[in-house]
């Protein structure tokens, strides 16, 4: 498989709260993350890097995860642990109370891929000529639309669009959505925070990703879209490709 990351800081803001990558466990299986953090400097940035470290830290000691039910099982036990030491670490730090993390992680095999989710970063997958948003936005906004009080076309300047319904590491509690879908050789999963899903459409994702080009160059061309746009937030975006090689590697690419 192919893989590229970016995350760059935007436009506007002074530093990035963003983090992400790939990190391949002992057997050279995949896991791919975009966290976006939140609770501005000092806290944002630190819940977003404790997610990392943390999943990256245990990504890396496992072994014998072959199955869907062994891999949601391990993704679900692990962002729960994320949780509980965020959330503890922010009760010992007074500087970091209120801080929390979008996160979406994806663990890729050449049959499947599974993924953790909680927050508005999201998961799209390319498959021939279908784009799909898989996650679904644990946003205020997005309950709106859902339940019929706002359009999708009055959410986009909602004035509380970036308010979240749930998120890592701001309660003790939390529910994560985690799900098995199948994708074939060919097909491209694309992760991002929503520095990009809320400057550039779903169709223009999807130009960008099936043109003829390398996959870092198109990784690149999202985030100079975002950016030209405004880039009024952090811009993450990791993009996998599925070449129909074995997954394996020893590379850590954060």
């Amino acid at each position: 498989m192919e893989v590229a990351f970016k995350s760059d800081v935007g436009q506007i803001r002074s530093h990035n709260e963003d983090n992400g990558g790939f990190i391949y466990n002992k057997e050279g299986l995949l896991l791919a993350i975009v966290a976006d953090g939140m609770g501005g400097h000092q806290a944002g940035d630190v819940a977003s890097l404790m997610t990392i470290e943390i999943l990256s830290n245990k990504w890396r000691q496992t072994e014998n995860l072959s199955t869907p039910t062994s891999i949601e099982t391990w993704l679900n036990e692990a962002v729960t642990d994320v949780n509980a030491q965020i959330f503890e670490h922010a009760k010992k730090n007074p500087q970091c109370q209120g801080m929390g993390t979008t996160l979406v992680a994806v663990v890729c095999t050449k049959q499947f891929i599974t993924y953790a989710h909680i927050g508005d970063s999201r998961a799209y997958l390319m498959n021939g000529e279908t784009f799909i948003q898989k996650t679904i936005d644990h946003s205020l906004v997005n309950e709106l639309v859902r339940s019929g009080q706002i359009t999708e076309l009055e959410a986009e300047n909602h004035p509380r669009r970036n308010v979240l319904l749930r998120a890592l590491g701001t309660e003790e509690m939390i529910k994560v959505d985690i799900e098995t879908i199948n994708w074939d050789e060919g097909s491209f999963l694309l992760l991002c925070s929503d520095g990009l899903s809320n400057k550039v459409t779903d169709d223009e994702m999807f130009q960008v990703i099936q043109k003829e080009a390398s996959i870092d160059e198109k990784v690149t061309q999202l985030v100079t879209i975002a950016n030209e746009r405004g880039g009024e937030d952090n811009i993450s975006i990791a993009l996998v490709y599925h070449d129909g090689s074995e997954t394996n590697g020893d590379v850590d690419d954060r």
